[in-house]
């Protein structure tokens, strides 16, 4: 082995990656990303086999940048080439940041006759993606990401689709763990989201210091929110989904819905990973395709 070819090697992805980050002195800290990075989420490795890679033929897809209040951050978007004013889903992100597997979900919706897009709301704390370690990847980049922050730079990524020519009067939003959480409280913030899909996501204050959680705002979901929970997940343990329920029920929502899969884990969309439950993942999909369209998305 060439150990100075391996070292040339190392140190020039090292410094691509250090050229992702800019120094923002207005902002009080040292790096705002500013291009995705490519792969998947060090904290994920090894990948499943089970992985999905949706391609893009017949798909405009890739990385686009637009403004928000301070600075221009990165996302990923992917839409039918065909259409011009595709029904927009916002797709928020995971605590791994935009990796392969949320650029994938975008492409997947995308071929399903939307305009998907995913903006990288951690921007600002740094690149998720290069933690091996979750709980430093919790201290040093979720416990700091404001909530109020990340539904401007959601508003901003909506502007961005509606300046493509999208369809932003049928809008829809998904995600998936930290995204799931985040679509309960973006629903709750925006009427003009005609429906939210929240994937496992936190409902109750818990391992992310916030002001405002999910149960805290049931009575502003108005009957648009689809959850979709696993019964052998550990960090939500159904306590917390039947304390949802009871707070949608208290504010006369009748519409909205957590559906739970017994025996399903966290993560279980997750194909990259061994929490991935193929049958209860097709499953959920086709239910959040169905929650679109009968909530006019689509």
């Amino acid at each position: 082995m060439d150990t100075k070819v391996d070292a040339d090697t190392a140190a020039s992805e090292h410094n691509d990656h250090l050229e992702s980050l800019k120094y923002n002195p207005a902002l009080g800290r040292r790096f705002v990303l500013s291009t995705l990075p490519v792969g998947f989420a060090l904290a994920v490795q090894p990948v499943s086999a089970a992985v999905i890679t949706t391609d893009d033929k017949g798909l405009v897809a890739g990385e686009v940048k637009f403004k928000t209040t301070d600075i221009e951050i990165p996302g990923y978007r992917a839409r039918p080439a065909a259409v011009k004013n595709a029904p927009v889903v916002l797709v928020i992100e995971e605590i791994f940041g935009i990796h392969e597997h949320i650029k994938d979900i975008c492409r997947r919706l995308a071929k399903a006759g939307y305009y998907a897009i995913a903006p990288e709301l951690f921007a600002r704390q740094g690149d998720a993606t290069k933690y091996e370690d979750i709980q430093k990847l919790f201290t040093e980049i979720i416990s700091k990401v404001d909530d109020e922050q990340t539904r401007v730079d959601m508003d901003a990524a909506i502007a961005f689709a509606k300046s493509e020519g999208a369809n932003t009067d049928k809008l829809g939003v998904t995600g998936f763990c930290y995204g799931g959480r985040q679509t309960w409280l973006y629903t709750a913030k925006n009427p003009n989201v005609k429906a939210g899909v929240a994937w496992y996501g936190g409902l109750v204050p818990g391992r992310i210091p916030a002001k405002v959680d999910p149960i805290m705002v049931a009575d502003k979901m108005k009957g648009r929110v689809l959850g979709l929970y696993g019964g052998q997940d550990t960090g939500i343990p159904m306590e917390h989904v039947e304390k949802m329920r009871e707070a949608l029920k208290a504010a006369g929502d009748t519409k909205s819905e957590i559906f739970v899969y017994p025996d399903a884990p966290h993560g279980f969309n997750a194909d990259y990973r061994p929490s991935y439950r193929e049958e209860t993942a097709k499953d959920a999909w086709a239910k959040m395709l169905a929650w679109f369209k009968a909530n006019g998305v689509g």
